[in-house]
């Protein structure tokens, strides 16, 4: 089993390497053009490093008084090792760390049902970012 490190820093400026993956995955592999915004500079950024290497990030950030979670990705070559349910989570814990009872979030149609398995619901219509189909998800944290 791998061994992995999850590190939290607010600030993009103070977390290259979220920037790297969310060019690699957001970017390069999924085509998204406006990936970067004015929340990077505000957000709590997690990162999940294995042997010292980035493999999966996310990021945490509030809305008009709301925490919200997005940007959540893993390298091609990490998917499906539960990476991204540790990032969700980390990124919870942080939201409850710093005294939010609720966390929203969109999400992308085809990844709907992973957050579903997180205890996230959907609501409203299904909206389009640049070209790709967004739901609104929320979720009540647990406040363990």
């Amino acid at each position: 089993m791998d061994n992995y490190t999850i590190k939290i820093a607010k600030g993009l400026a103070n977390n290259a390497d979220a920037r790297l993956i969310r060019q690699q995955v957001f970017v390069e592999e999924q085509g998204f053009v406006n990936e970067f915004d004015d929340i990077d500079h505000e957000a709590y950024h997690a990162v999940i490093y294995t042997g010292g290497y980035p493999i999966a990030t996310g990021r945490l950030f509030d809305e008009n008084g709301e925490a919200h979670i997005g940007r959540i990705c893993v390298r091609k070559a990490y998917r499906g090792r539960d990476l991204g349910r540790m990032i969700v989570e980390a990124l919870e814990k942080q939201a409850e760390k710093v005294g939010y009872k609720e966390v929203g979030l969109s999400a992308q149609t085809r990844v709907q049902p992973f957050y579903e398995k997180l205890g996230y619901t959907a609501y409203g219509d299904v909206y389009k970012d640049e070209y790709c189909p967004h739901i609104a998800m929320k979720k009540t944290l647990s406040g363990e």
